[in-house]
């Protein structure tokens, strides 16, 4: 199954389990029901591991602040917190933050947390859908998603709910199968090679172990031909498809598959 506006679904083996490294699509339904293991605050969902997720819902009660903007967003099963940590010195990022308006449809990339017993999106991506067909994909994906990987580990299937009131930890005996989505091409088309450079730079396993990301100089040195400039704007690129993240600063990135 092709994803043209989602992320990239990736794996690693984790004692117990297996660990989701990639962009799991979900509903904030899904996200309120999902199992979480009290010793380490994992969240399980359909028996996997659940870190990075996507999803997409209508904006409100935005607040802004200094260092950050918060809002709940409502997918129509339910409304979920989300945050995002700004820096105001980039422009980039705040016209991102200057579109995100009550009611508007947005598409967000981030890390699923539990706060004082609250369950919260730290995003790392935050961007208005501009193409409504986007909103019926997201919910077909789930839809998908949720079916196969509850089949994959052996749970019961309620038809085609996205939900499931039990989900429970993975089981031992190996690592079950999991859904996993073919590399991204982008919205509307596929990479240029600029893109496809940078990507695959971040997608390096010394990259991928680097706790910090990537420097955008280092990006630029490492594939010439291409100006800095064009990297930046690569860059932007993949954070904007969910592929690459902000880490320490506006200049350091890391893949979403790290």
């Amino acid at each position: 199954m092709q994803s043209s506006y989602g992320g990239v679904l990736g794996l690693s083996q984790k004692s117990g389990g297996t660990q989701n490294t990639g962009l799991l699509p979900l509903t904030v339904k899904q996200i309120s029901e999902a199992a979480q293991n009290s010793s380490d605050d994992t969240f399980y969902i359909d028996g996997i591991d659940v870190n990075n997720v996507t999803i997409l819902g209508m904006v409100h009660n935005k607040e802004e602040r200094s260092t950050d903007v918060s809002f709940l967003l409502d997918d129509g099963t339910g409304r979920v917190e989300v945050k995002r940590w700004i820096d105001g010195q980039d422009t980039f990022e705040n016209e991102q933050i200057a579109a995100l308006q009550d009611g508007v449809y947005v598409r967000v990339h981030g890390h699923l947390r539990s706060f004082q017993g609250k369950r919260n999106i730290v995003a790392f991506s935050v961007r208005p859908v501009t193409d409504f067909n986007e909103v019926t994909y997201h919910f077909l994906e789930c839809i998908f998603v949720h079916l196969h990987n509850s089949k994959a580990n052996g749970m019961a299937v309620k038809g085609p709910s996205i939900s499931s009131p039990n989900y429970g930890n993975p089981v031992g005996g190996g690592a079950p199968s999991q859904y996993v989505t073919p590399n991204m091409t982008g919205v509307g088309g596929s990479m240029d090679e600029c893109q496809k450079r940078v990507h695959s730079v971040f997608e390096e396993p010394s990259s991928l172990s680097s706790e910090v990301g990537l420097h955008i100089d280092d990006v630029a040195r490492r594939i010439p031909g291409f100006t800095k400039k064009q990297v930046k704007d690569a860059i932007e690129f993949l954070v904007n498809e969910g592929l690459i993240y902000s880490t320490i600063d506006d200049d350091h990135y890391k893949s979403t598959n790290g």
